[in-house]
């Protein structure tokens, strides 16, 4: 007997998620949908798919066996959707790009000569610290520091952000040597985020001892700096421009990240997303030397440390 795709949609989620909560918040509908949709894919099948546990559902060896099948129609699902996409030939449309908040910031920066490029192509920039599903279509276009071993990914190698460390500029440095500047205030990020770049150096140049105000975004960081809570280690395109920062010394050797533009290979070939594929290219292109700090900012900006 056929059966209804959305059934087995939520079917998917709850075996995925666990609970009805979860089932429902991920597919936008009410706990009793998720239910009764369930019950009713049981019933036209025949076979019990659930365990239902105090405080989850777990699938049954039917279930078990409906759940390998359900992922198999959904990636099939998802490949149609992708190549469908693929097989329009206008530049026009929604771009969907993702990448962790100072790069999305920098995007932004840029979106008033974006649009004047690419004018029919309306641009979702999405600031997140995880890997979205290229797959799924959770986004078109990533920008990430590595390459995931992930199927059907194309990587192009954008460039390399260096970082520095910024003040304010009326930030009070009396002497700027490295005992000095360790034992003044400095704002960094938190214990849940210490995989991000200068963290370590941050820690080891301070003899272990942790940033006086703490944050999980980039952002918060550049802001908190920038009124004078501390110093900061922030990536040269954020603190080279801004008119309130001043950079001390030079950029830190030790410290890096490369930027790669990731894109499914069944989406490259669409032509909005190739166009804003060759624009963020020729963006990371023309700024490399704000994006190396060697822009002519940082050169006026810079303090000797």
């Amino acid at each position: 007997m056929d059966k209804n795709w959305d059934d087995l949609r939520i079917f998917l989620a709850l075996a995925r998620g666990g609970t009805l909560t979860t089932a429902a918040k991920a597919l936008g509908v009410s706990h009793p949908t998720v239910s009764r949709r369930v019950q009713a894919l049981e019933k036209q099948i025949g076979a019990r798919l659930f365990d239902r546990l105090p405080d989850r559902f777990v699938p049954t060896g039917a279930g078990e066996e409906l759940l390998a099948d359900t992922e198999a129609m959904e990636k099939a699902a998802h490949s149609i959707h992708r190549r469908s996409a693929g097989l329009s030939d206008t530049v026009s449309g929604t771009v969907r790009l993702s990448a962790e908040e100072a790069t999305a910031a920098l995007i932004a920066r840029y979106s008033a000569e974006l649009r004047r490029k690419l004018s029919q192509i309306e641009f979702e920039v999405v600031s997140s610290h995880t890997l979205a599903n290229l797959s799924r279509r959770e986004a078109d276009l990533l920008i990430r520091e590595q390459v995931p071993e992930v199927g059907g990914i194309v990587a192009r190698k954008l460039g390399r952000l260096a970082y520095a460390v910024y003040a304010a500029r009326d930030f009070p440095v009396k002497r700027s040597t490295p005992a000095a500047l360790a034992a003044l205030p400095w704002v960094g990020f938190d214990d849940d985020h210490l995989r991000m770049q200068g963290q370590s150096w941050l820690l080891d140049f301070r003899g272990g001892r942790r940033p006086e105000i703490r944050g999980n975004n980039w952002l918060v960081l550049h802001d908190a700096a920038r009124t004078g809570a501390g110093l900061a280690v922030l990536p040269c395109h954020l603190g080279d421009p801004d008119p309130l920062l001043r950079r001390i010394g030079a950029i830190i050797p030790d410290v890096f990240a490369d930027q790669w533009l990731l894109v499914h290979r069944d989406l490259r070939a669409l032509p909005r997303v190739r166009a804003v594929m060759d624009a963020v290219i020729d963006l990371f292109h023309r700024e490399r030397p704000l994006l190396e700090g060697r822009s002519p900012s940082s050169a006026k900006g810079a303090a000797t440390a």
